[in-house]
């Protein structure tokens, strides 16, 4: 196993409501390397917030995330925010639906910086980037363009580059085909067919089922939130 996750519990504190709203409790759940673990339920339902527990974005309110990193078996929950930092750089990947890059910087520059990051060679970094961000379906005439401005559905691809141009131990999805057009899906999809046979470990939010059909091992179904009843303000992620 590469992730084992028990006993999982997320709580929001509504402060103007003085009610906690509890998007999860009592996940528990094993990942091996190269499976892809499909979240499904309504909106609203915490599929989201456990992503980023996972990510550590969120602070879990209680339960266990035991993950298998390349240092050896670690709790995620607990881990040190610089431990955490260091995990994303080498091994966690997250994919949204949303990019914010660093103003002027060009669609190539953002997608080779996680490269340039472990140390490749700049030619090398955005000769890649430019495979990924062809792979992926954006047209080479906005790869000189600040990603900012363009339409959306361009925004996401330049996203999605960046974010599977480098392995990731385990990665999170987190609706990354949202604004993609049939083209671009099908290419992600085949992408991610291919990280999940050199052993990537995957958690995934889509709506449209046939964006990861064939790829799924199994479907955790979330059914929350609910508000709990008042209390002390708790964490608030």
């Amino acid at each position: 196993m590469i992730l084992e996750v028990a006993e999982l519990e997320k709580r929001f504190f509504l402060h103007r409501l003085a009610r906690e709203v509890v998007a999860f409790r009592g996940l528990s759940f094993q990942l091996a390397p190269g499976a892809f673990l499909l979240l499904a339920g309504p909106n609203g339902a915490g599929k989201s917030s456990l992503l980023r527990c996972l990510y550590r974005t969120y602070r879990p309110t209680a339960g266990r995330i035991r993950y298998r990193s390349l240092r050896g078996w670690l709790e995620l929950a607990a881990a040190p925010d610089r431990l955490v930092l260091a995990l994303r750089r080498e091994e966690l990947g997250y994919v949204s639906q949303f990019l914010d890059p660093r103003p002027r910087q060009t669609a190539l520059e953002v997608v080779a910086e996680p490269l340039l990051w472990q140390g490749v060679e700049e030619s090398v970094a955005r000769r890649r980037a430019a495979e990924m961000l062809e792979a992926v379906g954006l047209r080479p005439e906005l790869w000189a363009a600040y990603p900012t401005p363009v339409a959306g559905g361009a925004r996401q691809k330049v996203n999605l580059a960046r974010s599977l141009i480098r392995p990731y131990r385990l990665l999170l999805l987190d609706e990354p085909s949202a604004s993609l057009d049939q083209e671009a899906r099908a290419a992600l999809r085949a992408w991610l067919g291919r990280l999940k046979q050199e052993g990537t470990a995957m958690i995934g939010i889509f709506h449209h089922p046939e964006d990861v059909a064939g790829l799924v091992d199994a479907t955790l179904f979330l059914e929350g939130p609910y508000v709990a009843e008042p209390s002390a303000p708790g964490a608030a992620g």
